[in-house]
């Protein structure tokens, strides 16, 4: 069954039994993110999404030594009837479950906004439009753990990204992760970005995002993964 075909639950705390389920919450704020890195640490990709309403925001990013931040994000996507289909203006994504807790298509086509210095994408993210597409399939290599508000889960990721006038980039059992959370739509609290460990060191590649919402994802790409910044710009 695909990720819309009748199997929505009840509206459950991510501490229920539904923790480990890769179902839609309805009633809920709720996000998807999936991230990957080759193991010398000289690429990183993230991708995500999050259902706020009867809109979601989309947001993706390639990180590569030597070139600029290739960044992604729209937070006004109509939610359609299958909400893991999303198209905006000049943008079609998708983060389909294609087996349960086990295999999920990542993919995109659109622009990224070419950014040389990644503190751009924290501000109006203005860049030279440059055309690029994910298609990538996430494996899951061990089973979820629980997190605040849902779970995590690691695997391997394969596929590739085409970016205009470049060789496409090929990535083959590189590791990945990935984060499902969501909270009730009335919540006092709002849903903050994915927390992720503290980088000792962040002098690696990053992917920031700055969310409508005030909050900033500030990643930096380490040996084990992507880790959150240790600046004051970070969510604490």
């Amino acid at each position: 069954m695909g990720p819309n075909d009748g199997d929505d639950e009840p509206a459950q705390p991510a501490s229920a039994a539904s923790v480990w389920s890769d179902s839609r919450h309805p009633g809920t704020v709720e996000e998807w993110v999936f991230a990957t890195w080759t193991s010398d640490v000289a690429l990183g990709v993230i991708s995500g999404h999050r259902i706020v309403g009867p809109t979601a925001w989309y947001w993706a990013a390639l990180a590569r030594v030597g070139r600029p931040l290739l960044h992604i994000t729209d937070f006004e996507v109509p939610v359609r009837a299958d909400p893991f289909i999303l198209k905006g203006e000049s943008m079609w994504a998708e983060h389909l479950r294609d087996a349960p807790m086990e295999q999920w298509t990542v993919g995109n086509e659109t622009y990224a906004s070419s950014l040389d210095d990644p503190d751009d994408a924290l501000g109006r993210a203005y860049g030279i439009p440059t055309p690029i597409a994910f298609d990538l399939e996430w494996y899951a290599t061990a089973g979820p753990t629980a997190i605040a508000d849902g779970y995590e889960q690691i695997g391997v990721v394969h596929g590739a990204i085409e970016i205009l006038g470049e060789p496409t980039v090929e990535l083959s059992e590189e590791p990945a992760h990935r984060w499902h959370r969501w909270i009730p739509r009335d919540a006092d609290a709002g849903l903050a970005p994915v927390r992720l460990p503290v980088a000792v060191a962040h002098s690696g590649l990053r992917a920031p995002f700055a969310f409508p919402d005030g909050t900033v994802l500030d990643p930096v790409l380490t040996s084990t993964g992507w880790r959150r910044r240790a600046t004051r710009r970070s969510i604490v």
